[in-house]
């Protein structure tokens, strides 16, 4: 009887996950063990696909224009990056993504759409990636993942730099401009100059 319950219960989490159902706390902070043995940090953000018309409403919003560098932190397959470069012209797009599988799959999604001259992609935790060089940062995560990664924007991105974030804000930093695209609230910012007291540390 123990092992029927536990198939059943490995049967509806599958299920689940098929669904897009979550059966853990995505904000927990797991420890997985990778090829080497050594303890690496799992994604606290599940992977939910940009809608389309999500991206090209974040990139609109961000003013992407020939000259930019992009820099989409949690880039799952790689659509936001892809399109900065061959919708928008920005000159220079990077994906960083703690998942090698989403690695994988945005390399193939760039050379599939011509443009893996213009991008990048790293696997990494977005917390220690270097993002100084950005003129555009967008964000796809969880609230509790963007009021942690705040503190980094604004320390690390020059005056100027845009933010956008899909679904979720930054606490009590206020937006520049909020528009909704196709039901969903798309939130901008722009990096202060420093000292000004343009927004919360």
């Amino acid at each position: 009887m123990k092992r029927m319950m536990g198939v059943l219960m490995l049967t509806v989490g599958v299920a689940a996950s098929a669904a897009g159902v979550s059966t853990t706390q995505q904000n927990v902070t797991v420890q997985v063990r990778g090829a080497s043995g050594s303890a690496v940090r799992a994604p606290e953000v599940p992977f939910v696909p940009t809608p389309e018309g999500a991206v090209e409403g974040m990139l609109a919003l961000a003013g992407v224009k020939p000259g930019d560098t992009v820099y989409d932190l949690g880039s799952g397959d790689g659509r936001i990056v892809i399109s900065a470069v061959q919708k928008h012209g920005a000159k220079r797009a990077v994906g960083v993504d703690i998942n090698p599988e989403r690695i994988s799959e945005a390399n193939q999604n760039a050379s599939q759409a011509g443009v893996k001259n213009k991008v990048e992609f790293r696997q990494g935790d977005l917390f220690d990636a270097d993002i100084g060089d950005a003129s555009v940062v967008t964000l796809y995560l969880l609230p509790s993942v963007n009021e942690r990664l705040k503190p980094k924007l604004l320390a690390e991105l020059k005056p100027g730099t845009r933010i956008v974030s899909h679904s979720f804000d930054m606490g009590d930093w206020a937006p520049t401009k909020t528009v909704e695209s196709e039901g969903r609230t798309l939130y901008l910012w722009v990096v202060p100059e420093r000292g000004t007291g343009g927004a919360p540390r």
